[in-house]
């Protein structure tokens, strides 16, 4: 029987079952205004015919009272927008909760990128033998941050999680039930998470999640490719930053970060205790009766121990199943055989660590911290450095920090963030001793722009009594300026002697992250993925010169302009000029659970993941490769695109419009994440103190998804004028990885809705700037459709652009309510009258509490 077209699955799973369920949620009595969730449908009617009809959303939110309520006073009017905003986001949810429960019907689980079709495929083409070769080196690593993008508290999660599973069932009572349940739970998070609560949250994602998918691919791997030969590469392994990441975040301590280690150790211990268990049952037989028996008793109580204190090794448990499966094997003809392997491979996978813990931190507070290391040290007498270190040049700096080590007490310094910096160094030795190597061996610095950042990061490494440290210095090129000098830093630490001789014992690994979110809020959309592309090729050249195998590790968000969209099919566009044994990507916020919330979302987009890897070196099309002039022309694309993006960040109206007239600086009053909204400590806004969620957010929630598009139609627009669009449609014909990057920028301008703040375009002061966005965004739909050939956005992805429009519709009103909000504050703001404090705390509350709904609704928006 034929399988049905993407879209009509979308159409009959999801869309039918959501118009289903959502009819009975609505007539749901949740609170005291019963007319509630009759309402909001008549709501939703004014809107789309009101934007149709080219209104704003103050003149569509007056419509509909005028027009649906018998005179309401202000106090009515309130309360019902603000149970609109309550309805909306439970709405969301469970859109959400039907998709995750569709997902394998709507995707096919053994189609394009997934292990079966990649094992299928290699044996049509006879590369059985290179794909085993391949599948022995290289390496997939997921690195769960906590970068607030998710908005969903941990009793909604779970919600979401019992009413997929109902939906899956059909079981429409237990549904109204959980409709019910998810009508009365609060969403709003009275006070911000600690980075403790923050990894709570997402370890619950490694041991539900990650624990069974991550070991269900290896285990195909193993019995369906490897087969009698056993696989020793991890193939899969995962990060994780919550608890270790202390770039912008004062709430980072270091007893966190080992509260964390132990957390992720007790909670794998728990996973596999919960295996034995049920493995005990089983294995039942003489000789391994014992061993399976006492290894479930040292599992429980080391779940239970605090760090330093565990009686049982990782070494000393997989050594057991080794010896179970041997028994198993010789003695009793391989009986459960297989459920022993499981474990062993997830032994190997998790080992007692389960996700490495990275530690991050600013290269500028790294530099603050060494010179006040110095100038302390010196008062105390200690000749770590020499007196005159602080008026050394560069080089000379860089010549003295290769070659310090010693054992410094933090205790000693006076500056809290020099003890807490070295404190975080011994934390990471501590968490080897009880975790294993990998427990923590990576420390990143961010706004990394050269040697001597590099520099500073390692010889405070050796310092903390570890010479010749089992940790890799990984630094992250973010700024467009960074990215193109990267490998010239890169060069000079291969040639430096102190630097080369920790690389050797590192294997020759160079680890190196390049930042999408900064990279794009700094240069713009296409030289943002440009300037890493040629980064890439630039380190990765560099790199081979000295015979170092580096590896990309890169820090994604969950839109286009930070680096996310179709994620896996970037990682199969990239050439035999960049280096990719390994794909490395930090996955934030709600892209977490909206792609790996689930055993099938997650399985399928780690598969599609290592099928990237897997295509561009098994199945290379050799063809596929940038010649000369379409380089060229890529080049100037993205000049072109970097010269009017940075006239638009330099307009004078930039700044103020987004302070002004986004959402902005709503975004720290959500309490969805510990970390501060914004670095440094003034209260005037300066753009490089913006986070790239909050800024790629803020345009995303007034539907003008600028980091997205914008240069994009300019620079395609210059060839056209200059009549070279046919090198345009080369490059498009001929790159995989251009044409990638068009469709995620399609992505953006698909989720973009003009027609909402189009009241703005005759705002006295910023009318005009709003017009040039605006201007843009047509220019870059224009474009891109007449090189496409396209007749819509998004042509070629009509399941995804479905689902897209659904999650727009339902958050529509939203939208209105948090714009008409806005309206009401600049005008009062605007007015020389007295401003009514409780009125205006009112409409500012209503702007905060919209955010959640239109961020979980995108999925990827922040």
């Amino acid at each position: 029987m034929l399988r049905k077209p993407k879209i009509d699955r979308f159409n009959e799973s999801v869309l039918s079952r959501y118009q289903i369920y959502n009819s009975i949620f609505i007539t749901l009595p949740f609170d005291e205004i019963s007319n509630t969730g009759v309402m909001l449908p008549l709501f939703s009617e004014v809107c789309e015919k009101g934007y149709d009809e080219n209104k704003t959303p103050t003149e569509i939110v007056g419509n509909f009272f005028e027009k649906y309520c018998d005179k309401p006073t202000d106090t009515e009017k309130f309360d019902l927008l603000f149970r609109f905003i309550q309805y909306i986001e439970r709405q969301v949810v469970l859109f959400d909760a039907i998709e995750d429960a569709t997902f394998p019907v709507v995707n096919n689980m053994d189609g394009r990128g997934t292990l079966r079709n990649i094992k299928e495929e290699a044996e049509a083409k006879n590369k059985i033998p290179e794909l085993k070769e391949y599948l022995k080196h290289f390496k997939v690593r997921p690195v769960l941050t906590a970068h607030p993008t998710q908005f969903y508290p941990g009793s909604v999660l779970g919600i979401i999680t019992d009413l997929a599973k109902a939906i899956r069932e059909n079981d429409l009572n237990l549904i109204k039930k959980l409709l019910a349940q998810l009508g009365k739970t609060p969403f709003f998070k009275k006070e911000k998470p600690t980075p403790f609560d923050e990894a709570v949250s997402l370890i619950w994602y490694l041991e539900n999640v990650f624990y069974h998918a991550s070991s269900q691919i290896f285990d195909y791997i193993q019995d369906n490719i490897f087969g009698e030969e056993e696989l020793q590469n991890q193939v899969l392994n995962l990060g994780f930053w919550p608890g270790g990441d202390r770039d912008g975040n004062p709430f980072v301590t270091t007893d966190i970060t080992l509260k964390v280690a132990d957390r992720l150790r007790s909670t794998v211990l728990k996973n596999y205790y919960r295996d034995v268990r049920r493995l005990r049952r089983r294995i039942t037989f003489k000789y391994v009766d014992k061993l399976i028996t006492d290894l479930e008793s040292k599992l429980y109580e080391n779940i239970f121990l605090q760090s330093g204190r565990t009686t049982i090794t990782a070494e000393e448990t997989m050594n057991t199943l080794l010896e179970i499966r041997e028994i198993l094997e010789t003695k009793h003809q391989s009986l459960f055989v297989d459920e022993i392997n499981d474990l062993i491979n997830k032994m190997k996978l998790f080992g007692f660590h389960f996700a490495t813990l990275d530690i991050r931190q600013d290269s500028r507070v790294h530099h603050n911290v060494l010179s006040n290391i110095a100038a302390e040290s010196l008062e105390m007498g200690l000749d770590i450095f020499p007196k005159d270190y602080s008026t050394l040049s560069e080089a000379e700096q860089i010549n003295v920090l290769s070659k310090i080590v010693g054992k410094v007490n933090p205790s000693l310094f006076k500056h809290e963030m020099s003890r807490n910096t070295l404190e975080s160094i011994y934390a990471m030795k501590t968490i080897q001793r009880n975790n294993g190597e990998l427990g923590s061996n990576r420390y990143i610095i961010s706004n990394n722009g050269s040697v001597l950042n590099v520099m500073e990061a390692f010889a405070m490494i050796r310092m903390c009594d570890w010479e010749t440290p089992t940790v890799d210095v990984v630094p992250l090129f973010e700024t467009v300026e960074d990215l193109e000098d990267a490998h010239n830093v890169m060069e000079t630490l291969y040639t430096n002697k102190a630097y080369a001789e920790h690389l050797k014992r590192r294997a020759n690994k160079q680890t190196i992250m390049l930042g999408f979110s900064d990279g794009t809020k700094d240069g713009g959309y296409l030289m943002a993925n440009w300037g890493i592309y040629r980064a890439k090729e630039a380190l990765t050249a560099i790199s081979r010169k000295y015979d170092i195998k580096v590896v990309f590790f890169d820090g994604r968000g969950g839109p286009p302009a930070r680096g996310g969209g179709k994620t896996h099919q970037f990682y199969a566009s990239l050439g035999p000029t960049i280096e990719n044994e390994e794909v490395q990507l930090t996955i934030q916020g709600q892209t977490i659970s909206s792609n790996f919330g689930t055993l099938e979302s997650c399985q399928y987009n780690m598969e599609q993941l290592l099928s990237s890897g897997i295509v561009n070196n098994v199945f290379a099309d050799e063809k596929d490769r940038l010649g000369k002039e379409d380089r060229e022309t890529m080049d100037r694309l993205a000049k072109i695109s970097y010269e009017a993006y940075v006239d638009f960040k330099n307009h004078p109206k930039f700044l103020s419009y987004l302070e002004r007239m986004s959402t902005l600086k709503y975004y720290a009053k959500t309490n969805i994440g510990s970390r501060p909204s914004k670095r440094g400590g003034g209260d005037k806004l300066v753009f490089s103190d913006l986070r790239a969620i909050p800024f790629v957010g803020s345009w995303s929630q007034l539907k003008q998804n600028v980091p997205g598009f914008y240069g994009v139609g300019i620079a395609i627009q210059a060839f056209v004028d200059n009549d070279e669009f046919d090198k345009v449609v080369s490059l498009y014909k001929n790159s995989a990885f251009f044409r990638t990057l068009l469709e995620n920028s399609m992505m953006s301008l698909t989720k973009s809705f003009f027609k909402l703040t189009a009241y703005m375009k005759d705002d006295k002061e910023f009318g005009d700037f709003w017009k040039i966005i605006y201007q843009e965004y047509e220019r870059s739909k224009a474009m891109l459709l007449k090189l496409t050939g396209y007749a819509e956005l998004m042509e070629d992805s009509r399941s995804m652009k479905a689902s897209i429009q659904v999650r727009e519709k339902i958050v529509l009103p939203l939208l209105t309510i948090q714009q008409f909000a806005l309206r009401q504050i600049q005008e009062m703001n605007a007015s020389k009258k007295d401003i009514d404090p409780e009125l205006l705390e009112v409409y500012e509350r209503m702007v905060t509490r919209s955010l959640f709904g239109n961020i979980n609704a995108s999925r990827n928006s922040a």
